[in-house]
């Protein structure tokens, strides 16, 4: 067993900011130790979390401790398999209109070619899902939410948070109070959103429930929410949802669009697939269904509720191959980041309370010791026959992050990126625009720095 202190070099290492202690940590063994450890004793970050409490609240990304587990047991059931699959059909209404928007825009740049930003378009439809699925609401709605949240992403992404540097945090006065007031404006209108969605239930009673009749109930009953207390627990997590749900999809789906249009040959296969998933060229639940999720039956086969037939067909996966590999090279969050809430022990190491733990994602996923010389080169191939082949140390593969915080919306993501892919596939070819600058920029996720603008054309229609 190893003191916290006899660790000084290597991929497991300890380092100081100030008066924080820290204790890198990217050795696979410690990394699978993590990922199978249930304690609630490893949170996140109190210094990192202060930072990111205008953003996050004291939602279910940001607490710790029991709340965060009472928050969970609310939202988890809304991101099971079998909720998300009642998504797909909002979802492609939602892709849809996105088609029918870069239609347009081809038909007015001479009825060829246009070249479009992906980004916004995309978190449009994030947004517009999310709205939907999870709130009974648009995105027209919700937009000012959206925007302001973005804004407020911003804004905190000037501080300094990464690998802890508190030192660095602090803003300008005029900075500080410009969060302050986008914070209050935020809380409005979510609040107010959220009373609009009570009288519609009250005139429309229904015996479905969305996410925000969960988190009403939640705020209800449960009796670690006072009642002073309830509207801050209902709009924190809103928040959460909110930013959660639709700014990482949107990202890693602007992330594939890009690395799509760099390897048009990836274009062609998986409209091949789509050609034998979906012959009468009609995308829907079923058809999703059939691009199994890999990663989820690797991980969680016991809680998926798909059809037996579906995990035994034998078809192509080149979308979810696709994504897979985009999650790798581009994985939404850079890093694990957790505090030891009490002493506590990881592998053969003890950290001592108040010791923060850092995992770099992207390090593990590049590392070509374990995906061999090629890792940092675009082969979804790697994945053909899923995660467990893909590499040497599978339990490294971490993209939506690790242990009992692993990412509630998963499911949901990997669904709603193989419709937004498959249906944009399905309809254009794209290639990279020349205007197109690769810059990679932490903003709490990392991100297109500069965009992704693409040359879109439309296919023939047989």
């Amino acid at each position: 067993m190893l003191s916290f202190t006899d660790l000084i070099s290597g991929p497991v290492y300890t380092y100081s900011t100030g008066n924080k202690q820290h204790l890198y940590m990217n050795q696979p063994e410690l990394v699978k130790e993590m990922n199978q450890s249930i304690s609630l004793d490893l949170g996140k970050p109190s210094y990192v979390t202060k930072r990111l409490a205008p953003m996050l609240g004291n939602g279910i990304l940001r607490s710790n401790g029991h709340i965060w587990a009472m928050q969970r047991k609310i939202v988890a059931p809304e991101f099971f398999m079998d909720k998300v699959k009642g998504m797909v059909s909002l979802m492609l209404q939602s892709v849809e209109l996105l088609t029918s928007k870069w239609d347009e825009r081809i038909e007015a740049e001479g009825g060829k070619m246009a070249e479009i930003s992906v980004g916004e378009d995309l978190r449009s439809l994030s947004a517009d899902v999310i709205s939907r699925a999870c709130f009974g609401s648009s995105y027209f709605k919700g937009k000012k939410i959206f925007s302001k949240l973005r804004t407020l992403q911003k804004v905190i992404s000037n501080q300094s948070i990464l690998f802890g540097s508190p030192a660095l945090g602090f803003l300008p006065s005029r900075q500080q109070k410009e969060i302050e007031n986008l914070e209050k404006e935020i809380e409005s209108l979510i609040w107010e959103a959220v009373k609009e969605r009570e009288r519609e239930c009250l005139e429309k009673p229904s015996n479905e429930k969305d996410l925000l009749h969960s988190i009403l109930e939640g705020a209800i009953n449960d009796g670690n929410v006072g009642e002073n207390s309830s509207r801050k627990f209902i709009v924190d997590n809103c928040k959460n949802i909110y930013f959660a749900g639709h700014e990482s999809t949107a990202v890693a789906a602007s992330w594939c669009l890009m690395l799509l249009a760099l390897h048009p040959e990836w274009q062609s296969r998986i409209r091949e697939e789509m050609s034998q998933i979906c012959p009468n060229g009609i995308l829907d639940a079923e058809s999703v269904s059939k691009m199994r999720m890999l990663e989820d039956i690797f991980y969680y086969l016991s809680m998926l509720c798909l059809n037996n037939l579906y995990l035994t067909i034998k078809l192509d996966i080149k979308v979810t191959m696709v994504i897979q590999e985009v999650m790798r090279l581009y994985p939404p969050a850079a890093f694990v980041s957790r505090e030891a809430l009490e002493d506590t022990q990881i592998g053969h190491i003890v950290v001592p309370r108040g010791v923060c733990l850092w995992t770099l994602i992207p390090t593990l996923h590049r590392d070509p010791d374990i995906w061999g010389r090629d890792a940092n080169e675009f082969k979804p191939e790697r994945f053909e026959n899923g995660v467990s082949s893909a590499c040497k140390l599978p339990q490294v593969y971490i993209p939506f992050g690790l242990g009992p915080r692993l990412c509630l919306g998963r499911n949901f993501a990997m669904v709603q990126l193989k419709v937004v892919i498959s249906l944009i596939i399905s309809k254009f070819r794209f290639s990279l625009s020349p205007k197109y600058r690769h810059s990679p920029a932490y903003r709490m996720i990392v991100e297109p720095g500069q965009g992704v603008q693409i040359l879109v054309e439309r296919l023939k229609q047989c």
